[in-house]
């Protein structure tokens, strides 16, 4: 399973400890779940969909995430340069 945890813990500053304190999980256990070494139970995707806002698909997949790079430089010849 991938997902976007370690993106939207970035995002908001928050070390593995604030985030496994919100879910009231030990901060291993987000850890494992970055690093894709432990699936979550639906409960625990729930409860981290709820906490960032966002639906669980955005968060959870099974196939890899598309890089944001390839959607922001999309269609363009090389990088750095235009349309």
């Amino acid at each position: 399973m991938h997902n976007r945890l370690v993106v939207l813990r970035a995002e908001r500053a928050l070390s593995r400890q604030d985030l496994a304190d919100a879910l009231g999980v030990h901060y291993q256990t987000v850890g494992y779940l970055e690093r894709g070494e432990y699936n979550p139970t639906l409960a625990l995707a729930l409860r981290i969909s709820a906490f960032f806002e966002l639906p669980v698909e955005a968060i959870f997949s099974l196939q890899p995430f598309t890089p944001m790079s390839a959607a922001l430089y999309a269609g363009r010849d090389e990088p750095g340069g235009s349309r």
